[in-house]
């Protein structure tokens, strides 16, 4: 394995061979090509490295530039924005899903009970399933989907659990929610997003659009040989490309549906996020939402499975007391699993983006930068 790229933003008290002696370890014993990890506070990033490879056919390095897909981390970007619209009035969350989203079947399977609250679609109480999102992919080269291609996954989305019951977790209601945030903005969601969130908190390389000239990670399934046929039929074509020892590379793609999983950025953007979140709201002087709002955000209120929810922000109910206290979302799916983590108590926020489909340790890696960038 390649040696980690030097630092930049080096906090020059903390023990750094530790953690890099971490990190490279859960990379060697879990075998991910490459991986990007930053580190910040409210006020500043204070770490951020990177180490392996974001190619393994050309042996190209993960940069502190290098894009990954976020997949569902995406759904604090959403919940932000759908934020947003409510602190500027623009947006009731307590209203019935249906006022924002007329053409949404708002009742259940036999069209009885409660209607579901745009609220419920942030803390994943709405009773939208979550059906396997294999195909919701396309290659990064091919035209925008067709709106009826969106709106045949947007009526998958009627409730088919309890409303207002456990926290079940479902990318169909995020993409309900960002059909309201459309519709309240009065433009099309990646546009608001744009100028909403992302300008303001300074993502400046993150976006929903694959840059064919840019620095992007290289998705890789780690998978025995007969898997790469099983592969090429589970996904649409011209997604899974050449096989490099164990690893199947995937070719560039972007997800259908971008409220749920859209985004492709590199991780000191998602550091930028973090430290809105930590500052309750607030980056570089500029307010995107308010102390309040933001704070309910992470303030985890309904418990769920496989994870207890706020709005947007989870942890998974084995954490409910450990300690120090954290709230966090993962980004995972084809080629990529990442990881953004708030440590709100100890003002400090966790990025790990690497090019691996299979699950890692990343909480190993996230409590080796608590023990030794927390105050």
């Amino acid at each position: 394995m390649n040696p980690p790229t030097p630092p930049t933003n080096q906090h020059t008290t903390v023990d750094l061979d530790g953690l890099r002696a971490t990190v490279l370890a859960v990379m060697e014993r879990q075998r991910i090509p490459g991986l990007s990890l930053a580190v910040t506070s409210s006020d500043r990033l204070l770490h951020h490295e990177v180490f392996g490879l974001a190619d393994l056919a050309t042996a190209r390095p993960v940069t502190t530039a290098t894009r990954f897909l976020w997949f569902s981390m995406s759904k604090v970007v959403t919940a932000t924005a759908a934020l947003r619209l409510a602190d500027e009035g623009r947006l009731d969350l307590d209203a019935p899903v249906t006022t924002a989203v007329p053409s949404y079947t708002a009742r259940g399977r036999r069209g009885r009970g409660p209607e579901p609250r745009l609220r419920q679609l942030l803390d994943h109480t709405a009773g939208a399933s979550n059906p396997l999102p294999l195909r919701w992919v396309r290659p990064a080269a091919a035209p925008d989907p067709a709106d009826d291609e969106v709106h045949r996954l947007l009526r998958r989305a009627r409730p088919t659990r309890r409303i207002g019951g456990q926290a079940r977790y479902s990318n169909l209601g995020y993409l309900l929610l960002a059909e309201a945030i459309a519709q309240a903005a009065g433009e099309p969601f990646e546009q608001y997003v744009q100028h909403a969130v992302l300008d303001p908190v300074g993502m400046h390389t993150t976006g929903y659009r694959h840059d064919p000239t840019g620095d992007h990670a290289t998705g890789y399934v780690l998978a025995p040989r007969p898997a790469r046929a099983v592969l090429r039929a589970a996904l649409p074509a011209g997604i899974v490309a050449d096989r490099h020892g164990d690893h199947v590379a995937l070719h560039p793609f972007t997800v259908t549906g971008a409220g749920y999983g859209g985004l492709i950025g590199n991780a000191s953007d998602a550091a930028r996020l973090l430290r809105l979140h930590l500052a309750d709201g607030t980056i570089d002087g500029r307010t995107v939402l308010r102390p309040e709002t933001t704070r309910a955000m992470r303030t985890i209120t309904t418990p769920g499975k496989p994870f207890d929810l706020g709005l947007a922000w989870f942890r998974r109910p084995a954490d409910r007391t450990t300690r120090p206290g954290f709230v966090e979302h993962w980004g995972s799916g084809g080629g990529f699993f990442n990881l953004i983590r708030l440590y709100p108590d100890a003002d400090l926020g966790v990025v790990i983006m690497a090019n691996t489909t299979r699950r890692y340790d990343h909480d190993t890696i996230a409590r080796s930068v608590h023990r030794r960038f927390a105050p």
